[in-house]
C-alpha cells in the first residue's frame, strides 16, 4: 500500500490522482483555493481526524477508474491551457447566462417565501461579474504567455515582467470566486431544496451544485498544476 504523507499539500494530493477530489468534496476540504496548505492543516481547520481522511484516500485510490477524470499533471502547459478553455471556460459561457435567468426568476417568484434567495441571487451575480472578465484575461493575456514560454527554449521578456505577476492576480480573483461559491453553498443549505420548492428552484440548486464542483476542478487545475509549472519553467529558462 502506498504511504501517504499528511504534510503534503491538499492540491498535490489531487494533482497526483484527480479522483481524490471526490473525497475532499465530500468532506468539504478546499483543494482549489486552499490547495496550498498541508492535509493535516486542512483537517485541523475542518475538525476532522487526518487518519480517517488518509484511509478514505486509500480507498478512493483502490476504486479509482483512470478514465473518469483527466490526469492534467501529464499534460504540457499549452495542452492544459487548451483543456481549461475548451472544458471549463466553455462550460461557464454556456452555464452562466442560464443560471443568471434561473436565479433571477426564483428570487423574484419565491423571495417573499424564502428570504435567503435574494442573497443567493446577489452572490451569483458577484461570481458572474468576476468570472467573465477573468476568463478573458486568461485567454487574451496569461495563457498566450504560458504557451510562448513553453514553445521557446530561451527566456522571454513579457510586457508584464515575470509570468508570476499575472498569475498572482488570477489567484487573487480565484479567492474571490471561492468566497462567492461558499456563500452560495451556505445560503442554500448545501444546495438542499425546501419541501415546497418548485421544479425551477430544484433545477437551479442542482445547477449551482454542478457549477461549484466544476469551479473547484477548474481552479485546482490552474492554481495547483498549470501556474506552478509555468513559474517553474520560467525559472529554469534563467
Amino acid at each position: 500500500m502506498l504511504t501517504l504523507d499528511a504534510e503534503q499539500t491538499v492540491g498535490d494530493f489531487v494533482r497526483q490522482k484527480p479522483t481524490r477530489a471526490r473525497v475532499f468534496e465530500s468532506l468539504k476540504i478546499d483543494y482549489c483555493c486552499g490547495g496550498k496548505i498541508s492535509l493535516s492543516q486542512a483537517c485541523r481547520k475542518r475538525g476532522i481526524e487526518v487518519g480517517a481522511v488518509l484511509q478514505a484516500i486509500h480507498q478512493s485510490d483502490e476504486l479509482a477508474d483512470a478514465d473518469t477524470l483527466v490526469n492534467v499533471d501529464t499534460m504540457g502547459l499549452a495542452q492544459l491551457a487548451d483543456h481549461i478553455e475548451t472544458t471549463h471556460h466553455a462550460y461557464l459561457r454556456d452555464e452562466l447566462p442560464r443560471l443568471d435567468a434561473m436565479t433571477e426568476k426564483v428570487a423574484r417568484v419565491h423571495g417573499d417565501k424564502d428570504d435567503r434567495l435574494p442573497t443567493v441571487r446577489q452572490a451569483f451575480l458577484i461570481l458572474k461579474t468576476e468570472l467573465e472578465p477573468h476568463m478573458m484575461k486568461e485567454e487574451m493575456i496569461l495563457f498566450p504567455i504560458i504557451r510562448q514560454l513553453e514553445a521557446s527554449a530561451e527566456r522571454l521578456d513579457f510586457h508584464c515582467g515575470s509570468v508570476a505577476n499575472p498569475i498572482r492576480q488570477m489567484e487573487r480573483e480565484h479567492d474571490q470566486s471561492g468566497a462567492a461559491l461558499a456563500l452560495l453553498n451556505e445560503f442554500t443549505d448545501g444546495y438542499t431544496p425546501p419541501e415546497w420548492a418548485c421544479n425551477t428552484y430544484r433545477a437551479m440548486l442542482d445547477s449551482l451544485e454542478k457549477l461549484e464542483a466544476d469551479m473547484h476542478q477548474h481552479i485546482h487545475k490552474e492554481n495547483n498544476v498549470l501556474f506552478p509549472k509555468a513559474i517553474e519553467l520560467e525559472q529554469e529558462r534563467g
